[in-house]
């Protein structure tokens, strides 16, 4: 199991290096930048360009928001910079921010487009690396041009030894995108408020359905958890109030439906609709924060629940804390060393 790190939302492209150089110094095997306050990929053609070793990833990038061809093109040359390291993590997003934050059509199907993507994708990489003739035709995509003038030709063998030019990851929640993942993908990334519960009787059946349609196990998907933790009283409380802003999501609801709490759910919907966010976090019992924030005295002690609570549910794991240099060292040297070790 691999400890990750992720940028903070409101980093600057700017502060990229020192994050990253940061980060390889603690450690860390990973660093993920989402896709919030500024574009996710950006900050990652630095962080290539500062360190050596720290694999780097979207966790996520909003894939209804581009098209098969800006993803693909963008990964083939984050993954040469970075000779390799690169991870492209895809998520969908909701309508709201789709339609009306992107200005994109939002697919009948979400499982649907998303597969057609990443097929799109990869039908990109396989003609710019072996000369395939592009020819995928799909009910979302049609793509049949590639000149000589739009081909980046292919990647360095030192690149493609190590693994496939770029591993692709996509997010969900529900069980759609978990099999879609199994079929199809290199990883998965579990929403945060993913219960060890939820994780092993949802999310890993889904992933080991989709793996089988295709001849796969789930050994060949690599999940990649990004869970709350908490040491502090003050985490702890800032865990239970992320908590009651997920759960007041309907998408989300069915995570709150496997434990019983479906009812708290609905409540938190009904705050959320009035904007009452200072209602919800008393919701959110000590109880139902122990079944999604793993909770300890120490770094050390975190470290170890970690990985006592995900083994065999998680291969990399990025805790809902983001690293920054200068905030925390102690703490994150001390979890980061007994993660390791």
């Amino acid at each position: 199991m691999k400890l990750d790190a992720s940028l903070p939302p409101w980093a600057r492209v700017a502060d990229a290096p020192a994050i990253a150089r940061a980060a390889e110094a603690i450690d860390f095997a990973g660093l993920w930048s989402t896709e919030t306050q500024h574009d996710p990929f950006l900050p990652l053609a630095l962080a290539a360009e500062h360190t050596s070793r720290l694999e780097l990833g979207t966790g996520i990038a909003v894939s209804f928001g581009r098209s098969p061809a800006t993803l693909a093109y963008t990964s083939w040359d984050l993954a040469a910079l970075s000779q390799g390291r690169f991870m492209l993590g895809l998520g969908t997003q909701v309508k709201a921010h789709i339609e009306r934050r992107f200005g994109m059509p939002w697919p009948d199907s979400v499982t649907g487009k998303l597969r057609e993507q990443v097929e799109s994708i990869r039908a990109f990489w396989d003609c710019w690396q072996n000369g395939t003739k592009l020819n995928y035709r799909g009910e979302h995509y049609k793509l049949t041009l590639m000149s000589p003038f739009f081909n980046p030709g292919p990647l360095p063998e030192s690149v493609i030894e190590k693994k496939k030019p770029v591993p692709i990851y996509i997010a969900g929640v529900n069980t759609g995108l978990a099999k879609l993942a199994g079929e199809l993908c290199e990883g998965f990334l579990p929403h945060p408020l993913s219960s060890e519960r939820y994780l092993r009787e949802v999310i890993l059946p889904a992933i080991e359905q989709g793996a089988a349609k295709t001849g796969r196990t789930r050994a060949d998907v690599t999940i990649a958890a990004s869970p709350f933790a908490a040491i502090t009283r003050e985490q702890r409380e800032f865990c239970r109030q992320q908590v009651s802003f997920y759960a007041s999501t309907p998408s989300y609801r069915p995570v709150f439906e496997l434990h019983g709490w479906g009812e708290i759910a609905e409540r938190l919907s009904f705050h959320a609709a009035r904007g009452e966010w200072g209602e919800m976090p008393g919701l959110v019992s000590d109880d139902m924060l122990s079944a999604f924030c793993t909770m300890a005295d120490t770094p050390s002690e975190l470290a170890a629940a970690l990985k006592e609570r995900f083994a065999n549910l998680a291969d990399r794991i990025t805790l809902y804390i983001p690293f920054v240099p200068g905030e925390q060292d102690d703490f994150w040297r001390e979890l980061v060393k007994a993660f390791n070790s």
